[in-house]
């Protein structure tokens, strides 16, 4: 595994590969995707789970395979890739949470750091009800709670990841346990109105089903950014994203939707006679400009969380 890993980022006779991954994805940066790729779900409902939103989640992730790619040549052991990608995710995420100042809003109903009794563990594959709500515990003993009693790490494990011992695990696995007890479930929030994206995003599904893309990039600014995952990232100007529409053999619509109490769009697929979700794109605005796009086709399982999550 580790000289697959390897090979994969080894430049070839007069190649260099790029190793900061910006416009269309080199060759080698995708094979090295493909070896890490019976880990991605995993990382990506940890991230999701950590941040609160499977978007975000997303979006650190791809962060993540950036900097493992990267730094693949420091890691020796191939049996140390899964807590590896696990440590750099968990570091990702706590920058998240402290640049989004989460970290202070989810700890505002929990300040002290009262004595709890033990509470036995909830076990790997914790209800889904109990995995959505870790994102009201402060980090350290979310990230526990979900190394533990959702992936199964060990104390040893888990006291590495989070820079703590195992002691210290232990106190916040209680602790983080204790809190959820008492929690009780919380729907997902509608979405916050919005009326100028509203009709921006409205605007933007006319458009785009019109296969209308000069009337698209007239809604976008000159230095709009594109992420594809696991394909591009960019410039939208320098994408060659509306093509790929065209290009397309299956039937496709877009249309305004919610995920997670967020304005997304849905893009729909056409199977025989019925129309299915196929994955969803992020739209950021700015000044009535759209100047962020986020496009999320090669990941499944974000819908695949969705739906565990609603059944």
């Amino acid at each position: 595994m580790n000289q697959q890993i390897r090979k994969s980022v080894a430049p070839a006779q007069g190649i260099q590969p790029r190793l900061d991954p910006e416009g269309l994805f080199d060759p080698r940066y995708k094979e090295f995707l493909e070896t890490v790729s019976h880990l991605r779900v995993k990382l990506h409902r940890y991230c999701a789970r950590m941040t609160g939103s499977a978007l975000d989640g997303e979006d650190i992730m791809q962060e993540v395979l950036f900097e493992a790619y990267r730094k693949i040549e420091l890691l020796d052991d191939a049996q140390a890739l899964r807590p590896w990608l696990f440590r750099i995710a968990h570091n990702r995420c706590i920058d998240f949470i402290r640049s989004r100042r989460a970290r202070q809003r989810a700890e505002a109903g929990y300040a002290g750091d009262e004595i709890v009794l033990p509470v036995e563990p909830a076990g790997p594959g914790a209800g889904r009800a109990i995995e959505r709500l870790v994102v009201h515990l402060p980090p350290k003993e979310r990230a526990c709670v979900l190394l533990k009693d959702v992936f199964d790490h060990s104390l040893e494990e888990i006291a590495d990841l989070v820079g703590s011992t195992s002691g210290g695990v232990k106190s916040a696995l209680n602790r983080g346990r204790a809190k959820l007890a008492v929690l009780p479930a919380q729907p997902v929030a509608a979405p916050a109105h919005d009326a100028e994206l509203a009709r921006l995003l409205e605007r933007y599904v006319e458009l785009f089903n019109k296969r209308d893309w000069d009337g698209v990039r007239a809604l976008t600014s000159a230095d709009a950014r594109l992420r594809v995952s696991d394909c591009y990232n960019g410039l939208l100007s320098s994408s060659p994203y509306f093509a790929e529409f065209e290009r397309s053999e299956l039937p496709w619509r877009i249309r305004p939707g919610a995920f997670e109490g967020e304005n997304v769009l849905v893009v729909d697929r056409l199977h025989g006679e019925v129309w299915r979700p196929a994955y969803l794109v992020r739209i950021h605005a700015d000044g009535g400009v759209i100047d962020r796009i986020s496009d999320y086709y090669a990941c499944p399982w974000i819908l695949d969380m969705a739906s565990a999550d609603a059944g």
